[in-house]
């Protein structure tokens, strides 16, 4: 018998603190037994509300994917996106870690969190748009976008960047740099 308040979502919500409670390594290093021991059960339990510990990845992805596609959409501008990705997952390094795709990219179960993900991407193809980069160079400008900004972040998540320069204005360099760069592809 399921112990009581025990269900697929609060199964998800359990996953959810122990990556957020792990830090930049917490969706990589996501495990049934973490849940388990949070819910005061054992492991065999959560086989009834998850599909094993890659539906159990698939289901944290989603939440986040969404999560930060809620986010995204709320957002006008490439200089607006670059920011919020970066206090994303400064704020949340774990779930950043799941929207990027490190478990779920390759998986055949996780159409859901694929689309989810799409949904990500035109957001940021439509900050794209908005600075009058022509179409022939919209996807490598997107690629180029998403390449920096993540770079940038997974860096400073594991304590890349140790001069005592402000790291906030390197971020906003890089930004700046990338909004100027795709401005003068427009011309």
């Amino acid at each position: 018998m399921p112990r009581a308040g025990l269900d697929h979502a609060a199964v998800v919500d359990l996953a959810l603190r122990v990556v957020d409670d792990g830090g930049p390594t917490g969706y990589a290093d996501l495990t049934l037994a973490a849940v388990a021991a949070r819910a005061g059960v054992a492991v065999p339990s959560l086989y009834k509300h998850v599909d094993g510990l890659p539906g159990l990845r698939r289901d944290v992805a989603l939440v986040c994917v969404r999560e930060f596609a809620d986010l995204m959409r709320t957002l006008d501008s490439l200089s607006a996106i670059g920011h919020a990705t970066r206090a994303y997952a400064r704020s949340t390094p774990g779930r950043y870690d799941a929207v990027q795709g490190t478990a779920w990219i390759h998986d055949p179960a996780a159409d859901e969190v694929r689309e989810a993900s799409a949904a990500v991407v035109d957001d940021l193809a439509r900050a794209v748009v908005a600075l009058g980069v022509p179409a022939e160079n919209r996807i490598d400008a997107v690629r180029a976008v998403r390449a920096a900004v993540h770079g940038f972040v997974v860096l400073e998540l594991a304590g890349g960047f140790g001069m005592p320069e402000d790291v906030d204005a390197s971020f906003s360099f890089l930004v700046d740099g990338l909004v100027s760069g795709l401005v003068r592809l427009s011309v």
